[in-house]
């Protein structure tokens, strides 16, 4: 299959139908791929629909966007169908309760499939903005293959990702948004991470570019790119396709799933195998040295 990771900007809106218009022009622009990977929080740009005082404030843009939740679905759930395609939405804020989780929905041709929320917080998360992990991992068995969803800071921690692949997830989809090189750097390495380890692909999609009119995106670093485990059946350096720094676009991928398979059976390695060996792991000892 083709996987598209999109590098996306986030834009300001004078109406719903400007949003529909661009995110139909990026999905029609990566219509032969199979499967498109929008970023973490860049349904956020919706907050521009409520005019520079909303989306100037943290709490006020969290409502603005999740009130537009209806459409966005509608709207991706045509073009899903339009184009044939799969669609991970990109990420924003649910109120399920009294406040709200980062949700990331993702679609078929048929509809929507299922949604994965975030499961642990980054520190502006917790301590500025209020939002909150909504516990539980979901793995996707789709036409496409068995597919996972750690949201940014989720893929920076191995158990998450331990969990989906022994549930059976062989693709694992990372959608990031990082205001610094370093941030999106610990992503990256955590995505890339995940791909060994579990002898899986992992696919990247960051916010990119300047936000000056909200302060929760107001700097967005990285690139997309589609990563797998350096194991022989993969690129020595574990990085099927890669795409320029901080440019927004799309970056494809041909990628046969089956290898994921043959990696986890004959592997140069095989550590989503030899894993429970590590469950085991016990300090025996110190040594001081004077």
């Amino acid at each position: 299959m083709r996987i598209a990771a999109a590098a996306y900007p986030v834009d300001w809106f004078g109406s719903f139908a400007d949003y529909r218009a661009k995110l139909t022009r990026w999905v029609a622009d990566a219509a032969d791929a199979d499967l498109l990977v929008f970023p973490e929080y860049a349904a956020m740009e919706l907050a521009s629909l409520g005019g520079p005082e909303v989306a100037g404030d943290l709490e006020a843009s969290l409502h603005e966007v999740a009130r537009h939740w209806p459409q966005v679905q509608a709207l991706h759930v045509d073009l899903a169908a339009r184009h044939g395609c799969h669609i991970l939405g990109a990420s924003g804020p649910v109120f399920d309760g009294p406040r709200p989780v980062n949700r990331a929905v993702l679609y078929g041709p048929q509809g929507v499939i299922g949604h994965q929320d975030k499961q642990i917080m980054t520190r502006f998360e917790r301590e500025d903005w209020d939002v909150v992990g909504a516990p539980g991992l979901r793995v996707f068995d789709t036409a496409l293959g068995r597919i996972g969803v750690l949201i940014c800071y989720d893929s920076e921690f191995p158990l998450l990702g331990r969990v989906l692949a022994q549930a059976g997830a062989e693709l694992l989809l990372v959608p990031s948004c990082t205001d610094t090189v370093a941030g999106f750097s610990r992503v990256r390495i955590g995505a890339m991470a995940r791909a060994l380890e579990s002898q899986c692909v992992v696919v990247q999609a960051p916010t990119v570019g300047a936000c000056d009119w909200m302060p929760a995106l107001d700097e967005n670093r990285g690139r997309a790119a589609i990563y797998g485990p350096p194991d022989g059946f993969w690129p020595e350096t574990g990085i099927i396709a890669e795409g320029p720094m901080d440019q927004p676009g799309w970056v494809m991928a041909d990628v046969d799933l089956a290898r994921v398979g043959d990696s986890r059976r004959n592997g140069a390695v095989l550590p989503f195998a030899h894993w429970p060996e590590s469950e085991g792991a016990r300090l025996t000892g110190t040594e001081t040295i004077s």
